[in-house]
């Protein structure tokens, strides 16, 4: 049970639109290619996601010289911060459960600004449309 307590309801992965917000985040944003491919060079088991193993496989990869150094993956590996031969497995563990715990909030916040907005343009809508039945009636009254 222990692992999972930064795991905020979520399944312990990063998918692709989190990798976009943490990029983003990092100030390194990608393009939705450069996403997938980023992907898709740790994606051992092809689920379109990142375990926290392929996660760890980012910077070995980083350490061994194994990543094109204008790729994604190599910013996330420089930006991240974490030196996974100094910090070791627990500081990535806990950097990739924190750091997936912080995005699903994000992108839950998101959800809900998004929701917010969308309520305000609908009632924004609905004003103007009561308005139009309402100068209509009016113009019907004065001919």
């Amino acid at each position: 049970m222990g692992e999972l307590q930064y795991d905020a309801g979520r399944d312990g992965f990063i998918d692709l639109m989190e990798l976009k917000l943490m990029m983003e985040k990092l100030g390194a944003p990608q393009t939705h290619l450069g996403l997938k491919s980023m992907i898709k060079e740790v994606d051992e088991d092809f689920d379109g996601k990142l375990s926290f193993r392929e996660f760890l496989l980012i910077f070995h990869k980083a350490a061994a010289g194994e990543l094109q150094e204008d790729s994604g993956l190599m910013a996330l590996a420089k930006l991240s911060e974490i030196d996974v031969a100094l910090e070791g497995v627990k500081g990535a563990k806990n950097f990739f459960e924190a750091k997936v715990q912080a995005l699903s909030l994000a992108s839950k916040f998101e959800a809900e600004l998004k929701a917010e907005q969308d309520e305000r343009k609908r009632e924004e809508e609905e004003r103007r449309l009561r308005q139009a039945a309402f100068q209509k009636l009016k113009a019907n009254f004065n001919t």
